[in-house]
């Protein structure tokens, strides 16, 4: 498998090596919960709308879905993120609102197609060789009509000026995301696109598409 395996990220979650994350939900998440965002992605109004938080790390967003009455499940493939993950629900006395199943993403399906995927670290995370696996993944778990809110991280090497592939976090331009993402099966939103500035120095680009 190109880029980290497993074994990286659980030796990351157990020495406590996770600059990436904030220790709060993303702003962003905050936001699209508090303008409908969330809520406008469910198939029917009033319905739980039913969305996946794929590489969910420590859990701040999973809870945070959880809190909100969104039926949220979040996936991670290393047993370190999905203990904390875990934990973070018990804390939050949230265990029968959200689940969290160790799964490897470019595998896993849903039981039933989503209303939405919460996309911010998995991207990033995952070595380019499988971004296309990971892309018709994602578009294969929403129904038509479903949403991908995907906050694309911004993190330019300076080896990629030469062509050197040098993550995680991977950069994803926004050119790379619209290959990612084809017109032919997403609905684009106009630029320009938000800027949700990151703890470590880099930002993302708050992005929402719908599958066709």
């Amino acid at each position: 498998m190109s880029g980290p395996d497993r074994q990286f990220w659980q030796n990351r979650f157990e020495t406590q090596q996770t600059g990436w994350d904030r220790g709060a939900p993303s702003p962003q998440l905050l936001q699209w919960l508090d303008d409908g965002t969330f809520a406008a992605a469910a198939a029917a109004p009033g319905a739980r709308p039913r969305v996946v938080v794929p590489g969910c790390g420590s859990g701040h967003e999973v809870v945070a879905l959880a809190a909100a009455g969104v039926d949220v499940t979040g996936l991670d493939y290393t047993e370190a993120a999905v203990a904390r993950s875990r934990a973070a629900l018990a804390d939050a006395g949230l265990v029968e609102a959200g689940r969290v199943e160790l799964a490897d993403v470019l595998a896993w399906q849903p039981p039933a197609p989503l209303d939405a995927v919460y996309e911010q670290t998995c991207l990033c995370a995952l070595h380019p060789d499988h971004w296309t696996a990971y892309g018709d993944a994602l578009h294969g778990w929403l129904r038509p009509g479903g949403r991908l809110l995907l906050l694309a991280m911004q993190s330019p090497k300076e080896g990629g000026a030469d062509g050197f592939v040098e993550g995680p976090p991977y950069h994803v331009h926004v050119h790379a995301a619209r290959a990612l993402f084809p017109a032919s099966r997403w609905d684009w939103p106009k630029p320009p696109y938000p800027r949700v500035p990151h703890p470590a120095g880099m930002h993302e680009l708050a992005i929402v598409l719908t599958r066709r």
